[in-house]
């Protein structure tokens, strides 16, 4: 079972990535997604109290996939052309 120990780690990531790929950008923001997803399912599974923490991330990980399917269109957009 993991532990809440164990997940002090994980990096939640910036916003910003300037001077990388759009691939390279692709690949931080969705290891970013997973590492959240890992501390959201920890959060719900162990009934942390604190809600608001939780809402937050899952806000989060939505904008996350909202950056990275923005992104995805921008590269079949690019090789398309």
């Amino acid at each position: 079972m993991l532990k809440l120990e164990q997940i002090s780690h994980i990096s939640l990531r910036g916003n910003f990535l300037a001077g990388v790929s759009t691939e390279e950008s692709l690949a931080h923001l969705r290891v970013e997604h997973r590492d959240l997803d890992t501390v959201i399912n920890f959060l719900v599974e162990n009934g942390h109290p604190d809600q608001d923490l939780t809402r937050r991330l899952k806000r989060r990980k939505l904008n996350l996939r909202d950056r990275i399917t923005r992104l995805e269109q921008t590269v079949a957009v690019s090789a398309g052309s």
